[in-house]
């Protein structure tokens, strides 16, 4: 069931003539008091970036006219997921990653203090609690998946197919040690598939559930001619135990945790095909969600309260993408606006990337609907808290 569009403004809080944007879809860019948002500032989006190109950090006073306050710069960043830049749990702490010496790092840095800590690893998710974090290969997933790594560094095991002492690190964000609690080589011997033979394999998209406990991350292998390749969807705890696979039918896409136990995936089953699936982690079992609304792939995400999705669209044949809310217990569809996309090389797209605020009221998008690439936010408490 689909419900005709609601009028929404799409309110900037950035301009030009310099771009901004947060990146990913699977995490809040609003602070635990709902003041500031935080996000990147560029000089260009007409090219992946280089090595050298910088790209400015900042935060969003949106009680302040939405001033901008730079407050860092990285050299490790991509125009798909940023630098991996969030807030720390409920602190005025940011977390980011960075290039020096000759490795990719992180840095925490304290908003209201100015103080910063060095972690010696990049990281990719991070818990709710911002104290633990989990690390994968960006120069392998600069080479094998361009535009979700980062470039400047050189990956050891790049002519490796399965490397046996590389992977998934947990990374403890309060003292800096970490450790390498899953190997390529582990994932591709765990319930391997007959396909794996000559492929190159590699981790991505990790995010830690509700409880900071155990995370989920995707499996992929391909060819070298191939772009994706095939994928599976995995989950582990955090010190390495308990691997599970939830899908291995060769597609799996964007995805995001429900609570501690459930994982909404757009993926394919062989004898169903590409839908929304809620897997409940740890077994086989597996639901369709929005069977009859949903026909393509998006960036989607649970309101905090777990009653909504909220996701977007690729552009349509006239260019635009479509900004979704999906009510989980009406099961309606609800499109809630459309932005157009002009065509773009694939790496320097602009996805909408959807985010929740942290009360579930509002949306940021990233988009380019105006001819920059800058950030906006829809009001959406009407349409969520209607009845």
């Amino acid at each position: 069931m689909n419900t005709p569009l609601p009028t929404l403004t799409a309110t900037p809080i950035t301009r030009g003539p310099r771009h901004h944007f947060f990146g990913y879809y699977d995490k809040s860019c609003w602070d635990a008091s709902g003041r500031w948002i935080l996000g990147l500032e560029t000089m260009f989006m007409d090219h992946p970036p280089k090595p050298s190109d910088v790209a400015t950090i900042g935060m969003i006073d949106t009680a302040s006219d939405c001033a901008w306050t730079p407050l860092a710069e990285t050299t490790a960043w991509n125009w798909q997921q940023s630098c991996m830049l969030q807030w720390l749990g409920k602190t005025r702490k940011i977390i980011f990653n960075d290039r020096r010496d000759g490795q990719f790092i992180s840095r925490i840095l304290d908003t209201a203090t100015g103080t910063e800590q060095v972690i010696n690893r990049p990281v990719y998710g991070v818990d709710p609690t911002g104290t633990r974090a989990v690390s994968a290969n960006f120069s392998r997933l600069h080479h094998q998946r361009p535009g979700y790594g980062y470039a400047g560094i050189p990956d050891p095991w790049e002519y490796v197919n399965v490397p046996e002492d590389d992977g998934i690190y947990a990374i403890d964000l309060v003292t800096g040690k970490n450790r390498l609690v899953l190997t390529i080589a582990e994932a591709a011997a765990f319930q391997p598939l007959p396909e794996f033979g000559g492929k190159i394999h590699r981790f991505n998209h990790l995010q830690f559930n509700t409880s900071g406990k155990r995370f989920a991350f995707l499996h992929r292998y391909k060819t070298p001619d191939e772009e994706v390749g095939c994928t599976r969807l995995m989950t582990l705890n955090f010190d390495g135990s308990d691997l599970h696979c939830l899908s291995d039918h060769g597609f799996v896409s964007h995805y995001d945790w429900c609570g501690t136990n459930s994982i909404l995936a757009w993926a394919r089953r062989h004898e169903i095909g590409n839908h929304y699936y809620l897997f409940q982690d740890r077994t086989s079992q597996f639901k369709i969600l929005g069977k009859e609304s949903f026909d393509c792939d998006g960036h989607c995400s649970f309101s905090p309260d777990q009653g909504w999705v909220l996701t977007d669209t690729y552009p349509d044949a006239e260019h635009y993408r479509t900004l979704v809310l999906f009510d989980r217990q009406e099961g309606e569809r609800i499109d809630i606006g459309r932005f157009y996309s002009p065509p773009m090389e694939w790496q320097i797209r602009c996805d909408l990337h959807p985010r929740w605020s942290r009360d579930g009221r509002k949306v940021c998008i990233d988009s380019i609907h105006e001819g920059m690439r800058q950030m906006y936010v829809l009001d959406v408490s009407d349409v969520v808290q209607r009845g």
